[in-house]
This record gives structure tokens, sequence and C-alpha cells, in this order.
């Protein structure tokens, strides 16, 4: 029994018969739902089992979803999940946000340099409190008859800056007796600093700063600058 065709419902012989879309279709009846344009085989598409040509190919749209209790639990759900690995993360990485910095020739030179004006102002300062007016001014040394100062370049005036020289620390004069022990080894880092080891005991402590004192190391017979948080009060 030859079946009947979907669009006119009549007789499909098996000569003009196209089967498509599991449906049975005359070849003038297979044509686009919109425009009636005969279709065929190769150019046709297919929407809910109906033919369209592909200028009238129904174009999916996004559909709105509603924001239902379920859906907003959801939302805010995923937010404080979001918030809570947020500040997990914050937590690791705080404090790691720091560059390391090649420690180049360059960069030693200005750390040096800082660190020789830093000391000359400590012990500018450390001057001035101890004798209670101004630093000592050095006067330039006075070169040997045998030198020869060269002569200027006629291009640029420079004229060379002499380094600042650092004046050596004299002993203040001892307090009322304080005497501490040495918790931990010291190596002088400087002329006017001393040396000592552990348990030696310093007399004659003079406090400079938080940092520092000055005093006397008993067993050696050494005066200077000694830190602070090197000692401890007996």
């Amino acid at each position: 029994m030859n079946p009947l065709c979907s669009r006119c419902n009549l007789v499909v012989y098996p000569t003009e018969k196209v089967n498509c879309l599991d449906k049975y279709w005359h070849k003038g009846c297979f044509s686009c739902e919109v425009c009636k344009m005969t279709l065929n085989m190769k150019n046709y598409k297919g929407f809910e089992k109906r033919p369209y040509c592909n200028a009238h190919y129904p174009k999916t749209n996004f559909t709105c979803v509603a924001d239902t209790p379920e859906n907003l639990r959801l939302k805010q759900q995923s937010k404080i999940q979001s918030q809570a690995v947020y500040r997990e993360d914050f937590e690791k990485n705080k404090g790691k946000g720091f560059s390391v910095v090649a420690d180049t020739p360059e960069l030693q030179r200005i750390k040096k340099t800082q660190e020789q004006i830093s000391n000359i102002r400590y012990h500018e300062e450390f001057e001035k409190r101890k004798t209670g007016g101004e630093a000592p001014h050095h006067q330039p040394s006075t070169p040997s008859p045998g030198y020869q100062q060269p002569a200027a370049s006629q291009n640029f005036h420079y004229e060379p800056t002499p380094e600042p020289v650092r004046p050596a620390a004299t002993a203040p004069p001892p307090s009322a007796g304080k005497r501490y022990r040495a918790v931990y080894d010291y190596s002088a880092a400087d002329e006017d600093e001393v040396s000592f080891v552990d348990g030696d005991v310093i007399v004659d402590v003079q406090q400079i700063d938080e940092g520092w004192m000055y005093g006397r190391v008993e067993r050696t017979g050494q005066q200077g600058m000694l830190p602070a948080n090197y000692v401890e009060a007996i």
C-alpha cells in the first residue's frame, strides 16, 4: 500500500516519492514551510520534522530563567564559595607580593654607600650628644711636598669632593657602675666597637640609644660601642 503525502495527504507513488524527516512527500510538496520554495535532499533544513529553506530556517533564541527560590539559593551559595576561595588565596599569598631584585654590582655599590652615609650620620649624632655641641670639623690633610695637583680640564670644571672622615668615638665618662653580661658572641664590625663572647661582663655601661651602648669588657679591658640586644643587665 502506497503512503500518503505529509503535505497534501494524497497517495504518493514510488516514481514521485521523497522519503525525508521520517515522512513521505511528493517531489512538488517537499517545499519550505514559509516561502513554499521547492527543496531537495541537498538544500533543505529540518526543524521539528518540517522542511525549511536556508533563509527561513528558525533561529534558536535563548530563554530567560526565572529567579526561583532554588536558583537564588544556588546563586548565593556560589557567591559565598567564591569569597571563601578568594580569602584563602589571599591568606596564602599574603606577604609574597615582593619581587626579588637581583644583587648586581651596581646595587651592591649603592648599598655600601648608603651604609657608609648612615654610619657617618650616626657617629656625628653620637658626638653631638656626648659633647652637647656641634660635631668636630676635620681639616683637609695637607698634600706632601712632592705632590702635584693635576690641572683641571678645560671643558669641565670638576673639583673632587673630599670623602667625609668618620670621627673616632672617644670614651664617655663612666656611669654609675652599671654592669651587663653578654648573652651572645659579638665581633666588632668597626674600630670603635668592642668584641666579646657569651658570658663576658661589661662594666661602666652607658646607654647611647635604643640599639647601642658604650662600655668596657672586664675580661679584655677593651672599651667601645656594643649592640644593646647582645647583653642583659646583671
